[in-house]
């Protein structure tokens, strides 16, 4: 049993967005309060808050606030100007559709509620905080699904951040982890460090130390080794995009520890919530990868670490094929090969 319920990563307080600030964890835990829309932009732009489920929900939240701000006018003006602040918060992270998701579903309901401005802020607000119950409902269930096909005993191997921190709580791989433990399962974790930004590091082993659930730190290199070894049991990871194949878009490196997986004969679970999937896109050609900023891959907590002139290629996420994927874990069951059949279901 986990020692503590998981922190909210999202939350509405006094009229404010609060956010954990992820970018000084695991040295600090700091609350950031966001009282104006454009900063909770940039709170996302900037991964103060990441993780698909938390930046959808931390958007859904943006909007509202952005309600909040506007001055009355006619019903026209009103739902054009929220538009406006919609498109910035559904530019603010191309690859994970979960945001985008979230936007789209309040701009819908704004439409649709009967009234003015006044009636729109109401509805929009109720809204975005029924995602976040929602959104921690969804991945306890996720849990339930998942920890029936995570050993007895034995070691898993997870790939950045897919926990409490980037959901508003529990998780989706995390969540599969925990819901595991609680069931009296015996799993050590293997968060590897997930390069450039060391999520694994500084996030999973954080949050999996807080609740006393057994976690090692190892470089992302080591995977495949220790899989030869017999070191790993299975893999699961959390997804930012899937199309409706089944191809994963999920931070950068998880396609190796895939194919690594494939070879040795290891279970690979990929644990997200329907919203994840974008019926839209066919196949993974079409999933939209982000860019980040070459500092992040030349530097270390503000340290240099890389020579002066060198290009930098920086993707923050990778598209692993559907066909190296063993089952989906979601908040409706798991799903099996054929993905896109099932999916389609």
């Amino acid at each position: 049993m986990t020692k503590t319920e998981p922190l909210r990563t999202v939350a509405w307080v006094d009229g404010s967005v609060r956010l954990i600030d992820q970018t000084v964890l695991p040295a600090r835990l700091v609350f950031l309060d966001y009282t104006y829309w454009q900063d909770v932009a940039e709170a996302i732009r900037s991964m103060v808050v990441r993780g698909a489920p938390a930046i959808g929900c931390t958007a859904a939240l943006g909007l509202a606030l952005g309600a909040q701000s506007l001055e009355d006018a006619d019903r026209a003006e009103f739902l054009r100007r929220l538009s406006e602040i919609a498109d910035v918060l559904r530019a603010t992270r191309p690859t994970a559709v979960n945001l985008c998701w979230a936007v789209d579903r309040l701009m819908l309901l704004a439409e649709h509620t009967v009234g003015g401005a006044a009636e729109i802020r109401r509805a929009l607000l109720a809204q975005a905080l029924k995602m976040l119950e929602e959104d921690i409902e969804t991945n306890r269930r996720m849990g339930r699904f998942g920890a029936e096909l995570l050993p007895n005993e034995g070691t898993v191997l997870t790939h950045c951040n897919a926990g409490a921190l980037a959901t508003v709580g529990y998780g989706t791989a995390l969540g599969v982890i925990r819901a595991a433990v609680e069931a009296g399962k015996r799993i050590h974790v293997l968060a590897d460090e997930t390069r450039p930004r060391l999520q694994g590091m500084k996030l999973t082993a954080w949050e999996l130390a807080q609740d006393g659930i057994p976690v090692t730190i190892i470089a992302d290199c080591m995977a495949a080794s220790l899989m030869r070894q017999g070191g790993i049991d299975c893999v699961v990871v959390g997804a930012d995009r899937i199309s409706a194949n089944g191809d994963t878009a999920n931070k950068i490196g998880t396609y190796s520890v895939a194919v690594a997986a494939r070879y040795h004969g290891i279970p690979f679970y990929v644990a997200a919530p329907f919203s994840t999937i974008d019926f839209s896109l066919a196949n993974g050609d079409g999933i939209p990868i982000e860019h980040r900023e070459d500092v992040e891959m030349t530097h270390i907590d503000g340290i240099r670490i890389a020579p002066d002139g060198v290009p930098v290629l920086n993707p923050s996420f990778d598209v692993t094929p559907a066909e190296l994927v063993t089952a989906f874990i979601t908040e409706r069951g798991v799903l099996h090969p054929p993905f896109t059949a099932h999916i389609a279901e």
